[in-house]
């Protein structure tokens, strides 16, 4: 995955705009850690959901697994965000989505109280009933940050939507289901690598991820933009 995160930087380069690798390269070297705890952080999830699993990773042990695995992990953010930034080379993919309409919420701290409550509530009984509620696995962080940054006063990813501005919303997003097509064509064959158990939709898969589960890509996406804004520019505010 560095020489994907190489290569997508590269092209950016050659499209004629700064690249995240370059652009900022102390701040990007931070994605590395941040992406290890970030993807943690949904294997911890995944405990109560059980939704993917791995093959191959006994021969590691406790701590190389966890050596090997942080460095895999590592790549997650780079990777995406990598892509966002050469997908937003694309006119028809900027321009494109810009100028639609608008939607502005009247009130959007209660909005916005109502998601935290919702996202928070919704992690609290994943573990009870995981059968059922495992997609706020992927949804409910991303609802808890951008509640959490609207009622502390500061804009999040959906802000611009206000303006008719969509490319904070659909180019993670397709950004993350990119990477996510790479990442499981890569584990169709690899030796150490991991299978899949989503009730109710594991049928039809591409590769061995069931279609209906690389919707779980699209919010992802979000949430990848989401920290790596706090990480590549803190205090800022979202990308107009």
């Amino acid at each position: 995955w560095t020489g994907y995160i190489a290569v997508v930087n590269a092209l950016c380069v050659r499209r004629g705009i700064p690249c995240p690798m370059l652009d900022r390269p102390g701040r990007f070297l931070l994605l590395f850690p941040a992406s290890a705890l970030f993807w943690w952080f949904f294997e911890f999830l995944n405990r109560f959901v059980q939704n993917w699993y791995y093959l191959g990773v006994d021969i590691f042990g406790p701590t190389g697994y966890v050596v090997f695995a942080s460095l895999a992990f590592s790549t997650v953010l780079p990777a995406v965000l990598s892509t966002h930034a050469f997908l937003r080379t694309f006119p028809a993919l900027d321009k494109g989505l810009t100028g639609l309409q608008p939607i502005s919420p009247a009130r959007p701290r209660i909005i916005a109280g109502l998601s935290l409550l919702s996202g928070g509530t919704g992690l609290m009984f994943i573990g009870i009933w995981p059968d059922h509620l495992f997609p706020l696995l992927w949804v409910a962080p991303l609802l808890i940050f951008c509640a959490l940054q609207t009622l502390s006063g500061r804009q999040n990813i959906f802000s611009p939507l206000r303006r008719g501005d969509w490319r904070n919303v659909a180019v993670p997003a397709l950004a993350a289901l990119t990477c996510g097509f790479f990442w499981e064509m890569w584990n169709l064959k690899s030796l150490s690598g991991w299978e899949y158990a989503i009730p109710f939709v594991n049928r039809f898969p591409v590769f061995k991820m069931p279609v209906a589960g690389y919707g779980g890509y699209l919010p992802f996406g979000l949430e990848c933009l989401v920290i790596g804004q706090i990480i590549l520019r803190p205090g800022r505010t979202a990308r107009n």
